[in-house]
């Protein structure tokens, strides 16, 4: 597994279970489509929380096979009050179910412009109703997987697009390779996911010199600031751009110039890049 796949199958175990803590429901389970984005989907169950069996990992789930395929096929939540009676999925997977002990189901596509990328399952060993609360926190659960989808989707096109860029000749090849590491530097500004957060940050170190020993130490949010004063933009953009006030881009830039020991911005961003802190 690639270590953007293994992040992304994280995201999904995490989802798993906030999920069964959310709704209060015993199992959930799901797992991301590999195929290219103009196949049809596939998917395998990879990812199992609260589970009794292994019987279902490595579940494959075909295009409108299932509750889990109708899903697919509609990119819409759907779910059973008792899947082995129930006369709205087709039952290629009952003995699975079955051997896994799960009645009431729900299945939440997971949804990445307009492409399905995944589903995640919660379930019930009785059946029962489960409610608009617990369908509600599954689609919850399942937008956060796709915003983090989205942000490492973001992340590999800038970091393809950077390392194309970086061996390129002239100033114009080196322009595109601060570009993506202003850009990933504000996706990792704006991710609640902690991890994610520290991949993206460890992307934007290898596109500088210093790695992880610079010279001088900024801050995450010193640096950020630097980073988006060095692509030209204002104070008031680069605030929308990282989610904070003008007044305070004004604050971390003031403290990362008096840590380069220089008085103007543009002096700053040049000090930054001699210290190896900019590409």
């Amino acid at each position: 597994m690639t270590a953007a796949g293994a992040g992304e199958a994280g995201d999904v175990r995490a989802a798993l279970v906030r999920l069964r803590r959310t709704t209060g429901l015993p199992v959930a389970f799901g797992g991301l489509t590999d195929t290219p984005p103009a196949a049809v989907p596939q998917l395998r169950i990879a990812e199992l929380s609260g589970t009794g069996t292994h019987v279902l990992r490595g579940l494959g789930i075909r295009l409108g096979n299932g509750l889990g395929g109708k899903a697919l096929a509609l990119a819409r939540p759907c779910a059973v009050t008792d899947y082995s009676s129930s006369r709205h999925i087709s039952h290629e997977y009952d003995a699975a179910v079955e051997a896994e002990g799960l009645r009431s189901v729900l299945a939440v596509p997971l949804v990445v412009r307009r492409r399905v990328r995944g589903l995640l399952y919660g379930a019930l060993r009785t059946a029962q109703p489960l409610g608009d609360r617990a369908l509600t926190a599954a689609v919850a659960a399942a937008r956060d997987v796709e915003q983090a989808l989205v942000v490492r989707d973001e992340a590999r096109a800038l970091v393809a697009a950077a390392r194309d860029t970086a061996a390129g000749p002239g100033p114009a090849a080196w322009e595109r390779v601060r570009e993506a590491h202003g850009a990933l530097r504000a996706l990792a500004a704006r991710t609640c996911d902690l991890a994610l957060r520290r991949e993206l940050l460890a992307v934007c170190a290898t596109l500088t010199s210093a790695g992880d020993c610079p010279v001088v130490a900024l801050t995450p949010r010193e640096l950020d600031v630097l980073t988006c004063v060095a692509l030209g933009t204002t104070n008031a953009t680069a605030a929308e751009r990282l989610g904070l006030r003008p007044e305070t881009v004004k604050a971390y830039l003031r403290s990362a110039m008096r840590k380069l020991g220089v008085h103007t911005r543009w002096e700053a961003v040049v000090a930054a890049r001699r210290a190896g802190l900019l590409p």
